[in-house]
């Protein structure tokens, strides 16, 4: 059980993540809130080395272009995600991102080899269609062509992310996890930050921060679950998913029409 545990636990922290983001998006650039995200990642790894000595060394790699892969794909999936919730709302963009079970799958299989029982397909179909089932009479359906298309992005690049922490779990360590996570991340787009940089006001600085937290966390644990089950156990169990995205829009949206101007209105709500 070890495994899907920590998979729904890094699925919660997604959750968290992507309504925190989510509400920092009106403000501040992708790259800004990225490059944030990535420098506390990587602070929090130098402070925890710097308590425990000896946490830093073995930071080496025997695949630098697998932890670049990663690298690139992280960033990916959080630039898409990030610009599709700028105008989705959480369960709406979840439904795209519930295309990642069968590319999983499908690259589990093609990529790595991996054997996927049939029963693993079944209940990926299954849990899609109960997804669909449960948004289909409120789903809104009036987000842009490209806010889906973003969606999709992330989503191929969430489950390359997947296939490449399963490839890389030979690699002790989260010290080393984190440290080619963030620190090529950062260093793309901290120029690109430096452009767009807006100066947080206020308490939005402990947003930011948090995002950090909260990815490096889900990361932590998404990493871990694929060193302990294969993708047929796991890849059903990402419809879990949807629990966490509701539970996410009702906990700080509401299930009302959000008041204010540029703040969309919950998926379940009726228009007006």
């Amino acid at each position: 059980m070890r495994g899907p545990l920590l998979l729904i636990a890094a699925l919660g922290l997604f959750a968290v993540l992507d309504a925190n983001s989510k509400l920092l998006a009106g403000q501040y650039h992708v790259s800004q809130v990225l490059a944030l995200r990535y420098a506390v990642l990587l602070g929090l790894l130098l402070g925890v080395s710097a308590a425990r000595q000896g946490l830093g060394a073995g930071m080496r790699t025997r695949h630098p272009w697998l932890q670049l892969a990663r690298a690139t794909c992280m960033v990916g999936s959080g630039t898409g995600f990030f610009l599709a919730l700028r105008t989705l709302p959480l369960a709406e963009g979840y439904l795209v991102y519930f295309t990642a079970p069968f590319l999983l799958l499908a690259l589990f299989r093609v990529l790595l080899h991996e054997p996927v029982p049939r029963s693993a397909w079944l209940w990926c179909t299954v849990g899609f269609g109960g997804v669909l089932l449960a948004l289909w009479p409120g789903l809104s359906g009036g987000g842009s062509w490209g806010a889906y298309a973003w969606a999709l992005m992330g989503t191929l690049a969430h489950a390359l992310v997947l296939v490449l922490n399963r490839a890389l779990r030979d690699e002790p360590g989260m010290g080393r996890l984190i440290l080619w996570s963030s620190a090529p991340a950062l260093a793309v787009l901290a120029p690109w930050a430096a452009v767009e940089w807006v100066h947080p006001a206020g308490w939005d600085w402990l947003a930011l921060a948090a995002n950090g937290l909260f990815a490096g966390a889900a990361t932590i644990a998404l990493a871990s679950a694929f060193r302990h089950a294969s993708a047929g156990q796991l890849a059903p169990l990402e419809f879990s998913a949807l629990v966490w995205a509701v539970l996410a829009d009702v906990a700080v949206w509401g299930p009302g029409p959000p008041p204010g101007p540029g703040r969309e209105r919950s998926w379940w709500s009726s228009p007006g």
